[in-house]
């Protein structure tokens, strides 16, 4: 059964893709790539991954949560082939792609091809150059797609509010007390010694499974309460605006209390390293709610060209980083070109190549998965 198809989940997943991409053009393209006005927005395009974390909480979650409202309970492999069928088809073309296409761009900087394989790349960084390193983020989701289901399954044996809330705080509880811990004893004492310790923020607390579930965690916790509460539900739900007003708010926080994440470990910064993901992971929740609410602003607009940015997410998020260093080795004549010129030209390279990855390989395998599906999965479009 396919659900109906919420255009302001799409609004939020281009936003989510749109915001990574101007964070990679940033870090990556080289000075003068984006308009000036736009380089303040670009360094925080690094929580466009903290919104994709909330939507993927919240539409597997709900895949996983709703045949249980109507007394079935979803097959565990049935779960699991779909996922592989939606992650690996285009996920190993780029990493192949990577390995063989001679002379790829990013490659000096590759790691021995078993972390990428077996989505541990965010557990065991190069000490060097880090090619294909925004792997780490979908490391991150495979993990979750591997534990979720199996938690659900324990929790729903004998399901109780209390035991899943509990589950879901000293997840984000455990996730604190990990960052707290690296902060106190090991970026402060580091810092007052004047020693370097940005790369450890990166290895330590940003890249790790266990540092960065706050966002899918809020997107499971939405989920529950939409499956196993509509009351509760029905009244978040006419609260559309309000909704968006917290989320502005929550996530204005979150961006105050980061913004010296690379600057400092002390101060506002160790606070915002330890509490800013689930800062912002609430935040993001109330704006994906708002997105699926009555009267919520994301909810009623339609923005054209949303759906199709929506599509192509998981392809951009694959090709596009690499593919700033392609459009710099091919045309190097660039860097003398209007802002305008050069993005356009970025833009263009970005879509084509993911429209084709997507048409090529996602596309087939998406429709070989529904073809050879054996049982029944509630779900709303969105997923697949």
């Amino acid at each position: 059964m396919i659900g109906p198809r919420f255009h302001g989940l799409d609004t939020l997943r281009s936003l989510a893709i749109l915001a990574v991409l101007v964070f990679h053009l940033l870090d990556f393209g080289g000075e003068n790539t984006l308009p000036a006005w736009l380089e303040p927005i670009a360094e925080y395009g690094w929580m466009g991954v903290d919104l994709f974390f909330v939507l993927s909480g919240y539409l597997i979650g709900s895949q996983l949560l709703k045949p249980y409202a109507t007394g079935q309970r979803p097959g565990l492999w049935g779960f699991y082939r779909n996922r592989l069928y939606r992650i690996l088809p285009a996920y190993l073309v780029v990493l192949g792609a990577y390995y063989w296409i001679p002379k790829w761009p990013e490659f000096d900087g590759m790691a021995p091809v078993w972390k990428y394989l077996t989505f541990t790349y965010n557990f065991f960084l190069p000490a060097g150059p880090r090619t294909f390193s925004h792997v780490w983020s979908l490391c991150v989701e495979e993990h979750f797609y591997l534990l979720l289901p199996l938690i659900v399954l324990v929790l729903m044996r004998k399901p109780s509010a209390y035991k899943a809330a509990a589950v879901i705080a000293g997840i984000v509880l455990f996730g604190i007390a990990i960052r707290g811990y690296f902060v106190f004893h090991t970026l402060q004492p580091l810092e007052r010694a004047g020693d370097s310790w940005s790369n450890l923020y990166m290895t330590r607390i940003y890249y790790p499974t266990y540092s960065r579930l706050d966002g899918l965690v809020a997107g499971v916790a939405l989920a529950a309460v939409r499956v196993f509460r509509p009351v509760w539900w029905q009244r978040i739900a006419r609260r559309g605006h309000a909704l968006t007003l917290a989320a502005v708010g929550l996530v204005a926080l979150a961006v105050w209390l980061t913004r010296d994440r690379y600057a400092s470990a002390t101060g506002v910064a160790a606070v915002g390293d330890i509490l800013g993901f689930p800062i912002l992971a609430l935040g993001l929740a109330c704006l994906v709610a708002s997105s699926i609410s009555n009267n919520g602003l994301l909810s009623r607009w339609k923005i054209p060209g949303a759906r199709l940015i929506a599509t192509l997410a998981y392809s951009l998020y694959l090709t596009s980083k690499a593919l700033i260093h392609v459009v710099d080795l091919c045309f190097p004549h660039l860097h003398g070109a209007s802002m305008g010129g050069r993005l356009a030209v970025y833009a263009a390279f970005c879509l084509i190549t993911a429209g084709a990855l997507h048409l090529c390989v996602e596309r087939p395998f998406l429709w070989l998965r529904n073809r050879s599906a054996t049982t029944k999965v509630c779900l709303p479009v969105e997923v697949q």
